[in-house]
């Protein structure tokens, strides 16, 4: 059972460059070594999804040091407390709560005592028998990226993503995953089981609100649909497919105008794809229509 992880196999399994490793090393957001625990692993996760967010690297300095101001030298934010996006701020999820990183105003409603109890209490989640099934579960989640991407049978790939589960039920993205091969097979009960089973381990997870919310816009649940696109939009603002999604929902109920709001971002983070082309078809299909009405209010005084 796997306890520690090279620094290639780090860059692998995050999928993230050996450049922008390095530079989160410069900013001593994680330390520069050759081995990489389970903590590591969450600094690194917790970065990864700052950075996708377009959160600025000085704004990340401010937080953590705001964090530690209250927490002491002893602690890291970044392993011991729930880090993530909310448009371009950084907030902490907390005792069931939430308060912005900088401000910290949350963690000043707790003493010292019991802030020591919290920290503990977190550590205490965190053992090292845990922390090697992290790890395992871990090596299972990228087993089943593997037999996906070799066309595996798809009860060998559903097997090793529940074996992830299994070990980590955190593991939003073998959640997402299992999710998703149930939309395939358009199981749409199993598909919507697994899917807020990712938001349950990772209520900020974009990937997970975006695939619930194609999922309900194919079953023609657009009231629920459009929550989880703004919410996916609320956490990621540049998620381009989002934009794109829930333009298409706002035309299928009669919403032109914020169709058309959401066409142009779209546009703007993707002006030259074959969806593109789409995107601006529809947008001049708006803007006929509008003539058109325009035209005919016209006419009709």
């Amino acid at each position: 059972m796997k306890q520690q992880f090279t620094r290639q196999e780090v860059l692998r399994l995050l999928r993230v460059s050996e450049q922008q490793l390095k530079a989160w090393e410069k900013q001593k957001f994680v330390p520069s070594t050759s081995s990489y625990g389970y903590p590591h692993l969450v600094a690194l996760r917790t970065l990864i999804q700052l950075r996708k967010n377009r959160v600025a690297p000085a704004q990340i300095r401010r937080a953590l040091t705001a964090l530690s101001k209250k927490l002491g030298a002893a602690h890291d934010p970044l392993t011991e407390l729930k880090l993530f996006a909310d448009g371009k701020k950084i907030r902490v999820a907390i005792e069931g709560r939430e308060m912005e990183a900088e401000s910290g105003q949350l963690l000043l409603d707790f003493g010292a005592t019991e802030l020591s109890r919290l920290l503990a209490f977190r550590a205490k989640e965190n053992p090292k028998q845990q922390r090697d099934q992290r790890a395992e579960a871990e090596h299972w989640f990228e087993r089943g990226l593997s037999l996906e991407h070799n066309a595996a049978p798809i009860e060998e790939v559903i097997a090793a993503y529940r074996k992830a589960v299994e070990l980590d039920p955190h593991s939003a993205g073998a959640w997402v995953n299992l999710g998703t091969i149930y939309f395939n097979a358009r199981n749409w009960t199993q598909a919507e089981h697994h899917y807020k089973k990712a938001l349950e381990a990772d209520p900020s997870y974009a990937l997970a609100h975006f695939d619930l919310a194609n999922l309900y816009d194919e079953r023609g649940d657009h009231a629920n649909a459009q929550e989880h696109y703004l919410r996916a939009l609320q956490l990621s603002p540049s998620y381009a497919d989002a934009h794109y999604n829930i333009a298409l929902l706002y035309q299928a109920i009669n919403q032109p105008m914020k169709a058309a709001r959401h066409w142009m971002t779209y546009l703007k983070l993707d002006p030259s794809s074959h969806w593109a082309v789409i995107a601006r078809r529809e947008l001049q299909k708006l803007r006929q229509a509008a003539v058109v009405q325009g035209a005919r209010g016209q006419g009709a005084s």
